[in-house]
C-alpha cells in the first residue's frame, strides 16, 4: 500500500540564514541522484534524479533536512509532474528564494524516460 502525498511534511525542512545576502547573489545546485517514489497507477517504484537550482534571498536549506524531506517520498504514490511541482512549492514556501528551479530526470519505464522541470521566478514587483 502506498502513502498519499499529504503525508509528506515540510516541518523537517530547516532553513539557515544566508549571511551574504547584502553582498552578493549566489546560485546553488543540489542533486539527489537516488530519489524514489511510487507510481500511483501501478504501485511500482519510480527512480530518478532530483535537481534543485536556486538563488537564495535570505535563507538557504540545510542539506540533511532536505535529505529527510526527500526520503518521505519513498512510499508516496505521486506522478512525476506532481512531485516536481510539490517539491518546488514546499521549498519556495520555506526559503522564499529569488529564483528556484526543480527538475526531475526519471529512469526509463517501458522504454520511455521522463524529465520534468518547474520554475519559480520570484514575486513580481508591485506597480
Amino acid at each position: 500500500m502506498t502513502d498519499k502525498p499529504d503525508t509528506v511534511k515540510t516541518d523537517v525542512l530547516e532553513p539557515i540564514a544566508y549571511e551574504y545576502e547584502t553582498r552578493r547573489d549566489i546560485d546553488i545546485v543540489i542533486r539527489q541522484p537516488e530519489f524514489t517514489s511510487v507510481c500511483p497507477m501501478t504501485g511500482l517504484p519510480d527512480f530518478g534524479c532530483i535537481i534543485i537550482k536556486y538563488r537564495p534571498a535570505k535563507k538557504i536549506i540545510e542539506l540533511k533536512s532536505l535529505k529527510f524531506y526527500l526520503l518521505q517520498y519513498r512510499n508516496v504514490g505521486i506522478f512525476y509532474e506532481h512531485v516536481v511541482n510539490r517539491i518546488l512549492d514546499d521549498l519556495v514556501s520555506v526559503l522564499a528564494p529569488k529564483y528556484m528551479e526543480v527538475a526531475g530526470d526519471f529512469t526509463a519505464r517501458g522504454g520511455i524516460t521522463t524529465a520534468v522541470t518547474a520554475v519559480y521566478e520570484g514575486r513580481k514587483p508591485k506597480k
